[in-house]
């Protein structure tokens, strides 16, 4: 075995065999993260889980896994990209098990902890072995492509899927569910999945780096989901807040110092990639926020039921798939990233301002339906180049940790999405009901009164949730100015390690 030159590489012969079990891997991390919220009513009910304890089944998995993510990135450099990703599948059918068994409150916090942890390990391993096995620029669009669909779609698979089994099953089959999955993907990923060894970074561990950006993440996720239930000005609130922004400064200015840092800060100063990361997860808020919103309008004001309520949401998939695989894989090695990711994120802005015109009584098909496939278009033709760029022209050192960035933005957006529109939608809610409560004087009336202030309440949201994302589309076409992806790498803005070809080893075979 040698070496080839990057210029004409031997591909792996069983990458895309390995791309269908990074995939299977990557939808059931993006399944979990919205299957257990259709699941989680019946759950509650069977457990014995307290109101004020029910947010932590959601929370204690976006906790373990946003805050671990940066050192689950650094581990897959560190300890092989293809092990890190079978032991965090192992783990995570481990963890769905337990929580899937769980007998009581504290079982079912622990399930999902542990759930959350080992997502940390496989997502960024997931993303970083599609960096090392494609390498050439086609290939590349179109594993990145797949890839792109699923980590936009998926999340709208799992409303579909969580709807069906619980439904028609078990709450605990949302959990069970993800048994098959992992174990497929690892095994599959055991025998077909190969990575250059020389793309390893083998220094020694960060450990302040790996404490202060942990804690850093939780108290900012913590923060955010805090503000959701207990309000911005809650003392607990803002302790989370003022420690978030203290430990993550010192974890930059440790970063700088340090010899072999966790998060070198090339990864992120690198323009183009920092403008993915910052465009990426503005989208997510906007994204995971409209979720929320649209699941509770469809099954509270127009009474639809929870398989009903996912089978809505197909019209987003469908354009998220095209959007990825047909838009943007055809035309990233024609045209500049930043003239997919701009306007991808305007069309799902347009798509979003439709959803402001929401009424009670408001058509599916008139008005739904084609607001979310210009949202799903929009978003899959963005998410494709944004997850390319994003590890595209890195070190092979640091492969894992530019991937762990693009999961950490996403889930840190998430976070801060679900709680900063709800509390928006949730005071707009409240101002509109005490301005009309007067006019209600009968029960019809109320009724009435109670879902127009519902609607009130996401349609203001809805309206934050375009502004973020024109100021998404922004960012894409002011920082990201590298050319169409033609197989070279990006040049560092700052003059270092400008590379003529992709700085991925490519192993002959």
């Amino acid at each position: 075995m040698s070496q080839s030159p990057v210029t004409s590489p031997a591909p792996d012969p069983m990458r895309w065999k390995a791309l269908a079990f990074i995939a299977i891997a990557q939808l059931m991390v993006v399944l979990d993260a919205t299957i257990v919220n259709i699941a989680l009513p019946s759950a509650q009910e069977d457990l014995g889980i307290s109101e004020g304890n029910k947010q932590w089944v959601i929370t204690a998995y976006a906790l373990a896994f946003g805050g671990l993510l940066l050192f689950g990135g650094r581990i897959s450099d560190l300890w092989g990209r293809k092990r890190t990703f079978v032991t965090g599948l192992i783990g995570f059918a481990a963890a769905s098990a337990l929580g899937g068994a769980a007998t009581g409150e504290a079982m079912m916090l622990g399930a999902r902890a542990l759930q959350g942890l080992f997502g940390a390990l496989l997502a960024p391993a997931a993303l970083s072995l599609i960096a090392v096995m494609f390498t050439e620029a086609k290939e590349r669009a179109k594993a990145f492509g797949i890839y792109g669909a699923i980590a936009g779609g998926g999340g709208a698979v799992g409303l579909i899927l969580g709807g069906f089994l619980t439904e028609y099953l078990n709450w605990r089959w949302t959990f069970f569910v993800n048994i098959p999955f992992a174990i497929i993907a690892a095994v599959g990923a055991y025998f077909v999945v190969r990575e250059p060894a020389e793309g390893r970074n083998r220094s020694p561990l960060d450990i302040p780096g790996v404490v202060l950006s942990t804690l850093g993440l939780v108290a900012l996720v913590y923060g955010f989901t805090r503000a959701e239930s207990d309000g911005w000005t809650d003392a607990v609130t803002m302790t989370m807040f003022v420690a978030s922004v203290v430990l993550l400064a010192a974890f930059a200015v440790t970063e700088s110092k340090v010899k072999s840092p966790l998060l070198p800060l090339r990864v992120l100063t690198e323009r183009n990639r920092g403008g993915v990361y910052l465009s990426l997860g503005l989208a997510i808020i906007a994204m995971f926020g409209l979720f929320l919103f649209l699941t509770y309008y469809l099954q509270i004001v127009k009474g639809f039921s929870p398989v009903k309520t996912g089978f809505a949401f197909l019209p987003m998939i469908i354009g998220m798939i095209v959007g990825s695989t047909q838009i943007g894989t055809r035309l990233m090695t024609r045209v500049a990233p930043r003239l997919l990711m701009g306007p991808g994120f305007l069309l799902a802005a347009v798509g979003m301002l439709l959803l402001t015109q929401l009424e009670v009584d408001t058509s599916y098909a008139g008005l739904i339906l084609p607001a979310q496939l210009m949202l799903g278009l929009g978003m899959g033709t963005a998410f494709m180049p944004a997850m390319s760029l994003a590890t595209h022209g890195v070190e092979p050192r640091d492969a894992g940790v530019a991937s762990a960035m693009v999961n950490t933005s996403q889930q840190v957006g998430g976070a801060i999405g679900t709680a900063l529109l709800n509390t928006i939608a949730a005071s707009a809610t409240t101002a509109y009901l005490t301005d009309h409560a007067a006019s209600a004087t009968t029960p019809a009336a109320q009724k009435l009164l109670a879902a127009q202030s519902m609607v009130e309440g996401y349609t203001t949201a809805i309206w934050w949730a375009v502004g973020i994302l024109v100021v998404a589309s922004a960012i894409a076409f002011v920082l990201v100015n590298t050319g169409a992806d033609d197989g070279s790498a990006t040049a560092s803005s700052d003059g270092e390690g400008v590379e003529d070809a992709v700085k991925i080893p490519v192993v002959a075979h």
